[in-house]
């Protein structure tokens, strides 16, 4: 009977360590060596990989991820790369979106990159829809942009500094040019935005929440 009721309790403890979620970790997304598990239609020249770095300096071209993490289509996740622009430079980072041959994504939201060039909108916002008029970080140095996507909530730091809090209202709708600005799910993209602009990324890393 003892022997019955240990193993009861041990088969018990099984379930209830089965059961219990597993926590989410940080998956890389850039293996620091190789654009492996990536995908850029028009113009790839665009991107490169130097020391350890995606360098993005070219004609207009979008990135996209299209490893096995995920299967590269995610909802609920929180995003963290390291950052460097160059003097002048405007990137952006994409979510929510999907693979285009070329032109600018249709799909998804966009967080600028752009830390001095002419257009006013600066690094950290949310493009075109909540937007941040002082840049959060210097050209030529690194810093660390955090993205986190949970349903309708959109956070965005830099440095550890809030600089996003937005919720996409019920039943929203955008401007004529901006119709997929909408939460859903996708891929990440990185974005080459013209031959003046040069800009760095690397330790990308993502992890899915539930």
């Amino acid at each position: 009977m003892p022997l019955l009721r240990i193993t009861m309790f041990l088969f018990a403890v099984i379930i209830l360590v089965a059961a219990k979620p597993k926590k989410a970790k940080w998956v890389s997304l850039f293996d620091g060596k190789t654009l492996n598990g990536w995908k850029v239609g028009a113009n790839p020249e665009t991107f490169k990989v130097e020391n350890g770095a995606i360098v993005v300096n070219g004609k207009v071209a979008h990135l996209f991820y299209n490893g096995p993490a995920g299967n590269h289509n995610f909802k609920n996740f929180e995003l963290k790369l390291d950052i460097m622009t160059m003097p002048g430079a405007n990137s952006g980072v994409y979510f929510h979106t999907e693979y285009q041959e070329s032109s600018w994504p249709k799909k998804g939201y966009e967080v600028q990159v752009n830390n001095s060039q002419s257009d006013w909108r600066r690094t950290g916002g949310l493009y075109a829809v909540q937007d941040i008029k002082e840049p959060p970080a210097k050209d030529n140095e690194w810093f660390t942009m955090h993205i986190v996507v949970k349903d309708k909530q959109v956070n965005v730091f830099v440095n550890n500094k809030q600089l996003v809090d937005y919720t996409e209202p019920a039943n929203v709708t955008r401007d004529k040019g901006m119709e997929g600005r909408i939460l859903s799910s996708g891929t990440i993209a990185l974005q080459g935005h013209d031959p003046g602009s040069k800009v760095l990324y690397k330790n990308i890393k993502l992890k899915v929440l539930d």
